[in-house]
Formats: structure tokens, C-alpha cells, sequence
């Protein structure tokens, strides 16, 4: 028979624009693998809302690869070792993926998946996803390079390829999706989550760039506006169900519908090429975690090592009570505490309040970045490790090149969420409280608190940490090691290994 392809689908669940599947159908036969990979469904950033999107995307995809005549198999177990068992029962001649650059559980894997092919005599190709360059000297010119990958348009959907022999086919195990109560998981509280799927994402671009978008960089802010004026493309992005070069075209095609238009056309354009900008961007911090794996598990300067404790289990009482009640959404911070409140139930917030989440835990808790951003990243629904450990590391203050910002929970509430709609939505307790105070309730009079049915200290916490004393001693602390020897120094490596070489726009959320 002809050449017979195994595509190992990861976060690159679509059809569309994809290079090992086209290539796979245009030469021959082919297979598709999803692993259900017990390694990575335990990792402490994995939670069964991320299998619940995972899966949504996989029903879709296996209907769409059928009739491409490549069935997709859908199995638990460990790679290699599942592709050992398969090529028991295929023996497949090549291995086709796209490149991945996630936690460290997939790189080790990736290095057995290797050895494992050389071993078998199979070539495993792998394709470059996203703007992200393997195995890059330096950061000059990767703007450049990025562009060259986005120009070329995206690959069209597949035709499908040569139907797989009967006895082979007879071979293959019939599998369906695994839920989270068959791996063992415990089921997702996120019962307002964003579905998977290519036409999910589709439909999400579509009606971003034509209207929902208009007040993008306006509204991108605020928790509230935000929900609907922000692409809410991450997740797609994320699992791959949408390519970046696809959004890239479908912005470049829309700012072309926009030249020369005026009035509300120039809020259009502005957003939109906003949005551009970003694209740019979420590959700039993947190529973070691409070229120093390790920011995954330490400083990204090593001059704040030893600044915070990481050990959870050593932590103090105080300690673990600050990470609890931040992980509950209990700190007596309004924004704080409904944003987090948020994320138990969707499973996305804005990237400001998700700096704001991580500042006010480095800052005004004093938390280890590490327990703080495997927490988030079980909240977070498009959970994408590139963009989270690096942004972990920034809003900590630990880059040493970056500015160190830390975030007044109370100044963003009144600017973000002025009338407190957003925080009246997620903290119930709080609803009868006059605007005047539900920014800061602590400050509410006692007869005022028992009118509106809610008793600071009983009902809703007083505030954990002190606004002032806590922002002065983190500034203290984070500046002192900032000014230490060799801090100079060692910013100067970190800038040249990783530092943009453009003007920064933020980030894709």
C-alpha cells in the first residue's frame, strides 16, 4: 500500500491550516492520535475544564476527519509507549506533528517520542506552529521571521486522502472521547466555560472583527466590557483549533474592508490592528519558554532567587491563609475576590485583572509565583504555558527588565468597574452595599452595613493585607535586589536572550 501516516494531533486541534495533515492526506494513507496522557492530565496546571474544551474539540475533529478518510483514534496511555502498542497492530511508516513548546512533563515526553522513532527506524517530522523558532541563536530579526511565516496564506482544508485498507482499518481499536470521571478526574465547576472547536473559533473571529470589536482597545480593560469586547480567542488559540496565521489574514482582510472609511470606521482600524499587534505578541512569550524551558520552575533572573519562599509545605500560617483566601476569592478585596470568583465559573477573565490576580499575590500577599501560577492555570481555560509562566514571572517582578507594577485592587475597581456591576455579579454578599462603599467595605458604617445585610468580618472579610504597607514593603524588597551586585549584569542577559526587540503592545487577552 501506499505510504501510511500517523498525525499526532496535540494543540493543533483543526483541520484547516494544517501542514502534517495535508501533507499526510496529499501522500498517501493516514491515521490520527490524540493521547490521553495520564503524565500530563495529573501536571499541577491540568484541570478537567481543559479536557471538557479538549474534548468539545475532538468531536469535532474526528466527524471532520472522517470524511478526509483519516480516522482519529482517541487513547489513554503514555507516549511512547501507545505507539508501541499501535505499531503492534499498523505498522505506519512516518510520524507527522507540529512542534510544541509546553511544560516540562511534554518536553520529556517529546524526547522519548524521539528516541522512540530512531529506535523504530520511522521519521518523525515535526513543523514549525505559530510564530515560534526552534532552536533560535538570538532575538534579532525574529520579528522578521515571524512576519515570514504569517505572509503565506493559511492551508486550505485538506482532500481527502487514500482510503485505509480494510485490514487495517479492522485493526484499529474504535475509541471515543474520555470524559474527566473515566480518567479519574474530578469534574470541572466551570459551568459558564467557553466551547470548543474550529467553528466555535470561526464564529468567535468573525464576530469579533466585524461586531463585536469596534471598542476592543477601550474596552479591554474592564472585566465587564471586556467579556464581549475582547476576541475571547485565547482558548482557540491555545488548543489550536484556529491557526495564528488564519486570524492574521482574516485582520489584514478586514483592515482592508476599513481603508479609506471613516467615522466609526477609524475605532474599527485602531482595534483591529491592535489586535494584530497581539498575534505578534503571544508568539513573542511562547519563544520565551522555547529558548529556556526552565522558566517553568525558576527565575527568569537569577538575582531574585531566594526572595520568596516556594515551598508551599514550609510556608507559615499566615502564609497559607493568604493563599487560601486569595484562592477562594476571600481577601477582602472587591476586584480581587469577584475576579476570582469569576474565574471558578468561565474559566477566562481579562489579562488585566489576570496581571492584577498575580500582582496582588506576589506583592501584597508575598506568594511565590510558582503555587500562585499553577493555581491560575487550573482556572484559566486557555492555559497556554508560554504566555502564563512568563507573564507569571513579569507581574512577580522577578525579570529584572521589565516595569514593576504593582496594582491598587481598589483603583482598579473604581476605574474598571465604576458602578460595580461586575462586582455585585460575582460577590452576592455585597449587592446591597451603596456604590459609595463597595469598593472599599470596610469603610462602610456599621448601621449602613446592617441595612444592606452585610457585616464586615462576618459576611464578607475585612481586608487581608493592608493596601499601603504592603505595596511600600514590596517595593522596598523588589528594588533592593534590583540595585544589588551583578543585578546589572544579569538583566543584561536576560534582555539579550529574551527582550522584545520592538515597542511592547501587551498581550493577545
Amino acid at each position: 500500500m501506499a505510504m501510511l501516516s500517523l498525525v499526532w494531533f496535540k494543540r493543533d486541534l483543526r483541520t484547516a491550516d494544517h501542514a502534517p495533515l495535508s501533507d499526510a492526506l496529499a501522500d498517501g494513507a493516514c491515521i490520527g492520535l490524540y493521547a490521553y496522557e495520564p503524565s500530563i492530565l495529573n501536571a499541577p496546571e491540568q484541570d478537567a475544564c481543559h479536557l471538557d474544551f479538549i474534548n468539545h474539540c475532538l468531536e469535532e475533529l474526528r466527524h471532520a476527519l472522517a470524511s478526509l478518510n483519516c480516522p482519529l483514534l482517541m487513547l489513554k496511555g503514555e507516549m511512547p509507549e501507545l505507539l508501541d502498542r499501535l505499531y503492534e497492530q499498523v505498522r505506519i511508516d512516518r510520524l507527522l506533528s507540529y512542534e510544541e513548546t509546553g511544560l516540562g512533563v511534554t518536553y520529556e515526553r517529546d524526547k522519548r517520542v524521539a528516541r522512540w522513532t530512531r529506535q523504530r527506524g520511522i521519521t518523525w517530522k515535526e513543523y514549525p506552529q505559530h510564530g515560534v523558532v526552534r532552536r533560535l541563536e538570538h532575538r534579532d530579526g525574529w520579528s522578521r521571521r515571524w512576519l515570514e511565516r504569517m505572509r503565506p496564506d493559511p492551508l486550505p482544508e485538506p482532500k481527502p486522502g487514500r482510503p485505509l485498507p480494510t485490514s487495517v482499518m479492522k485493526a484499529l481499536p474504535d475509541t471515543t472521547c474520555l470524559t474527566p470521571e473515566s480518567l479519574g478526574l474530578e469534574p470541572s465547576t466551570k459551568s459558564e466555560a467557553q466551547p470548543g472547536g474550529s467553528q466555535a473559533g470561526l464564529t468567535l473571529l468573525n464576530s469579533f472583527l466585524h461586531e463585536r470589536g469596534r471598542d476592543y482597545q477601550q474596552a479591554m480593560s474592564s472585566p465587564l466590557e471586556g467579556a464581549d469586547a475582547c476576541s475571547r480567542l485565547s482558548p482557540h488559540f491555545a488548543y489550536g483549533t484556529l491557526s495564528i496565521r488564519e486570524a492574521y489574514h482574516a485582520s489584514n482582510n478586514r483592515l482592508q474592508e476599513l481603508k479609506g472609511k471613516r467615522g466609526k470606521a477609524s475605532l474599527w482600524r485602531s482595534s483591529v490592528q491592535s489586535f494584530s499587534r497581539r498575534l505578534r505578541w503571544q508568539s513573542h512569550f511562547i519563544q520565551k519558554l522555547e529558548d529556556e524551558p526552565d522558566i517553568e520552575f525558576r527565575n527568569i533572573n537569577r538575582t531574585f532567587d531566594g526572595l520568596r519562599n516556594e515551598d508551599p509545605d514550609s510556608w507559615s500560617t499566615q502564609g497559607k491563609e493568604r493563599f487560601d483566601a486569595w484562592c477562594r476569592g476571600q481577601t477582602g478585596y472587591p476586584m480581587i475576590d469577584a475576579c476570582m470568583r469569576c474565574l471558578h465559573t468561565t474559566g477566562w477573565i481579562n489579562f488585566r485583572m489576570r496581571a492584577m490576580l498575580m500582582s496582588f499575590a506576589s506583592y501584597h500577599l508575598w506568594l511565590h509565583w510558582r503555587p500562585t501560577a499553577q493555581y491560575l492555570a487550573r482556572q484559566f481555560v486557555d492555559f497556554e504555558p508560554g504566555i502564563h509562566y512568563s507573564q507569571a514571572q513579569m507581574q512577580s517582578g522577578v525579570t529584572g527588565i521589565n516595569t514593576v507594577r504593582i496594582y491598587s485592587p481598589i483603583k482598579q475597581a473604581q476605574d474598571q468597574d465604576p458602578k460595580a456591576i461586575f462586582i455585585r455579579r460575582w460577590i452576592p454578599e455585597l449587592r446591597e452595599l451603596p456604590d459609595e462603599y463597595i469598593h472599599q467595605p470596610e469603610a462602610c458604617p456599621l448601621m449602613i452595613q446592617a441595612m444592606s445585610g452585610c457585616e464586615i468580618g462576618r459576611d464578607y472579610p475585612q481586608p487581608i493585607v493592608e493596601h499601603k504597607t504592603a505595596y511600600r514593603t514590596a517595593q522596598s524588597k523588589i528594588f533592593q535586589r534590583r540595585s544589588s551586585p551583578g543585578a546589572r549584569q544579569e538583566a543584561q542577559r536576560v534582555y539579550l536572550k529574551h527582550g522584545s526587540r520592538r515597542r511592547p503592545h501587551g498581550t493577545m487577552y
